[in-house]
């Protein structure tokens, strides 16, 4: 198996972030061999996150005040691939509660908040930090709804306000940690009589597991990152409060177009398959695979030479994803977005081609459900699909941002009800977000 230090440059990273990322390494064979049961059944990952909690890796980016590590986007992102290695599941769910830690982080932390703003937040983020830290709380973030494309029109879920708070009513398609987390983070659009719903209304509360009209439904039998228990969330006149906010109104439908590369953090799960994938061939093919018989297969130049397709794929794309997490900021440049696009996008297309390329170097016997890369081939497959960063979506982006200048992205050829609401749109972003 790889260190870390096969594709990182050592001495740019923190000495407190290596030392995690090698405790990750330490844990991995025991994720890799829950993985094989966590698949079959399509059951969570409970001992995984057991032990991550037990490490303390659930608040890897709440800031130090609070009792977290402070890790930055980058630092978060390079421990989220290394989990990746061993488990997607684990790897993607884990994510999925950071992301309600680094939505309260760095959204607050943007310079285009006013003193009014900061002062609503830090209240709610602050709970938001508690429950993690002190209650070790774990938070789903759940976004996607059933034949709505969330980036490019409001949430279909709606809150109204009620005496004391809103009823919120609606249905989250993929809910990852259903049934296993603590809380929910429900983005929503408020709506007014008269009126139709806008972007610009959308909000986001924090839904504890047992509130009433709260209901998971449906099974999880899915292709790929079958662990992840993304089963459907139903609300029913779900009663929260302002209290229950996890930021004020306004801030987080700005996520994409002021912190694009907050949305990005599916991709190190997928750039961790993509290094498993590739661990694995070479394992395999030098006979170093635990269980299986020490066969050295090197001498057959085919394998030798798809093995040196595999590196040649994977390294440039790691390169890449790797610069754009480590520069990844607030209000970033053009350049900053393009590059970030551009990683997204080959970090998941050059996961599905090296794990398709692994499994023919192997041959038949890699297909066996008993050894990962049937796994790793089929969880894969879903990174390209998943919103708000899709393979076509990305696509767009990139054409766009490079064909047209800012003030001719509007009228930029489209499909219609694409999904360029979420698109960065640079100095124009930033003059909206200081309305």
């Amino acid at each position: 198996m790889s260190t870390i230090a096969d594709y990182y440059d050592l001495s740019r990273i923190r000495p407190e972030v290596i030392a995690v990322l090698d405790r990750i390494n330490e844990m991995g064979p025991r994720f890799a061999e829950r993985a094989f049961g966590i698949d079959i059944d399509a059951t969570f990952p409970v001992d995984s996150y057991r032990d991550l909690a037990a490490e303390g890796f659930m608040t890897l980016t709440v800031p130090e005040e609070f009792g977290g590590r402070g890790f930055s986007l980058g630092e978060y992102a390079m421990v989220g691939a290394e989990i990746g290695k061993y488990c997607g599941a684990t790897a993607l769910t884990f994510n999925m509660h950071n992301s309600s830690m680094m939505w309260s982080r760095f959204m607050y932390e943007l310079p285009n908040l006013t003193d009014a703003d900061r002062a609503a937040f830090a209240p709610l983020r602050e709970r938001q930090f508690r429950r993690a830290v002190k209650e070790q709380g774990i938070y789903s973030q759940p976004i996607s709804e059933a034949g709505q494309n969330w980036t490019s029109k409001p949430a279909q879920t709606q809150c109204r306000k009620v005496d004391g708070g809103w009823k919120i009513s609606g249905f989250k398609k993929f809910a990852s940690l259903a049934g296993y987390c603590d809380y929910y983070s429900i983005v929503c659009t408020e709506v007014f009589e008269g009126q139709e719903p806008r972007h610009e209304d959308t909000m986001i509360f924090v839904v504890h597991k047992d509130s009433p009209g709260l209901e998971v439904k449906g099974d999880w039998d899915p292709l790929g990152m079958r662990g992840t228990a993304s089963r459907d969330l139903v609300l029913k006149g779900v009663f929260v409060t302002e209290d229950d906010l996890m930021m004020p109104r306004g801030i987080f439908i700005k996520t994409l177009p002021n912190f694009p590369h907050v949305m990005a953090t599916l991709s190190p799960t997928y750039m961790g398959l993509a290094q498993g994938a590739y661990d694995f061939t070479v394992a395999y093919l030098r006979g170093e695979v635990p269980g299986q018989p020490p066969a050295d297969r090197r001498m057959f130049s085919t394998k030798r030479i798809a093995v040196a397709k595999m590196y040649a794929r994977l390294a440039p794309v790691r390169a890449l994803w790797w610069q754009v997490f480590m520069e990844a900021d607030g209000f970033p440049t053009k350049a900053q977005v393009l590059r970030l696009y551009a990683a997204q996008y080959n970090v998941m297309e050059a996961v599905q081609e090296i794990a398709a390329l692994a499994i023919r170097t192997c041959g038949g016997q890699s297909m066996l459900k008993t050894l990962p890369l049937e796994r790793f081939y089929r969880d894969s497959r879903c990174g390209a699909l998943m919103l708000p960063y899709t393979s076509e979506i990305m696509e767009d982006y990139m054409s766009v941002l490079s064909l047209y200048d800012l003030d001719e992205l509007d009228e930029a050829p489209g499909d219609e009800f694409g999904a360029r609401t979420s698109l960065w749109r640079g100095e124009q972003a930033a003059l909206l977000a200081a309305e």
